[in-house]
């Protein structure tokens, strides 16, 4: 059984866990804060960043995108196909998205509100920066706003069709959500439709079930309705 060196609210962990899910592939889950930056994190990836996946070969898959190649070239059913497109240019939307998600949105959102929200716990004496927070948030209303017109025009983010763009915008706003930094209520319709239908898919259960110590999840979070 392939494993996976984690943080529940990492996305870039995450995503990998919702492609294993997706997938059927059970994973055994090692929970990991890597700004703490410990000996044996830093042994296996100097670089202090998670996902790290275990699989049946003796060298681990560091990073994420290693790790999504890894599981695409691993574990994606012959029957049912993977999470990228076959054809060029849809791939290549796909990929422009997984990007946005995985660098943009990560770094002017997601990046800080874990930074100061859950990293910050483990410093003694720190607080939350108020004006970071603020940043963060006016930031992903612009995100928001880009999401929603292109989801007025797709049934998906990247297309016709459920890709690991999906995935990959999902775990940011699962995370993002967990943290309660979601306003819901005031949310585009488009995204709030979007994102109820992929949280409404098996794979997102165990993300669900997650739980911060001394940090429970903002309410509705595992709801499917909002």
């Amino acid at each position: 059984m392939p494993s996976l060196v984690h943080h529940p609210l990492d996305p870039a962990s995450r995503l990998i866990r919702l492609m294993c899910a997706e997938y059927g592939v059970p994973l055994d889950l090692d929970e990991i804060k890597p700004w703490l930056r410990e000996d044996a994190l830093l042994e296996v990836n100097p670089a202090a960043t998670l996902p790290i996946l275990f699989t049946d070969a003796e060298q681990p898959v560091i990073g994420i995108l290693a790790s999504i190649h890894a599981v695409e070239d691993l574990y994606t059913p012959d029957a049912v196909g993977g999470l990228i497109p076959t054809d060029p240019m849809e791939r290549a939307e796909m990929w422009r998205l997984v990007e946005w998600a995985l660098v943009k949105l990560n770094d002017e959102v997601t990046r800080y509100l874990i930074e100061e929200k859950i990293a910050k716990r483990d410093q003694r004496g720190a607080t939350p920066e108020p004006s970071v927070l603020r940043a963060a948030k006016a930031n992903f209303v612009e995100h928001m706003l880009y999401f929603n017109y292109l989801l007025a025009s797709r049934n998906w983010v990247g297309g016709d069709e459920m890709s690991l763009a999906d995935f990959a915008l999902a775990a940011h706003f699962s995370t993002l959500d967990y943290m309660g930094d979601i306003d819901w209520a005031k949310a585009p319709a488009e995204t709030r439709d979007w994102y109820s239908r992929i949280k409404s898919r098996p794979a997102f259960r165990t993300l669900l079930n997650d739980r911060v110590v001394a940090m429970p999840p903002s309410k509705g979070y595992a709801d499917l309705d909002f």
